[in-house]
């Protein structure tokens, strides 16, 4: 039989102090990217199975461009929080940093590459 406090049963099991952001931030791309998807789509979908020379020229428009970069950054950053809060509910020990850190450098990285990809066409 344990005999053990409130307290130490509560020991580690508190707040991380950054749940509230971390909800915020899910709560704002989330809403961001309501509106941004169909515009994606809408715009994406007007230009799909053109020839390379027609992208290039459809992409160099502002309106198209920055829809698709936006798109882009924004889901990004939505997949880092969720799949961080993935990681942090479903693996436990020493993995876990590692796994974080791997997840948003890896995040970061495709975001990158993909706001990257949209500059060459626009400009």
């Amino acid at each position: 039989m344990a005999f053990m406090t409130d307290r130490k049963r509560a020991t580690g099991n508190g707040s991380a102090r950054s749940g509230t952001q971390h909800h915020w931030q899910m709560q704002v791309t989330s809403v961001a990217l309501l509106l941004l998807i169909p515009c994606f789509v809408f715009t994406f979908g007007a230009i799909y199975g053109a020839p390379y020379e027609q992208v290039v020229a459809y992409y160099q428009r502002p309106f198209p461009s920055v829809i698709a970069a936006l798109t882009i950054a924004i889901s990004f950053l939505h997949f880092r929080g969720g799949v961080q809060t993935l990681i942090e509910d479903y693996i436990h020990g020493a993995l876990k940093a590692p796994l974080i850190i791997a997840m948003i450098c890896i995040s970061y990285a495709a975001a990158a590459v993909g706001v990257f990809a949209v500059v060459r066409l626009a400009l």
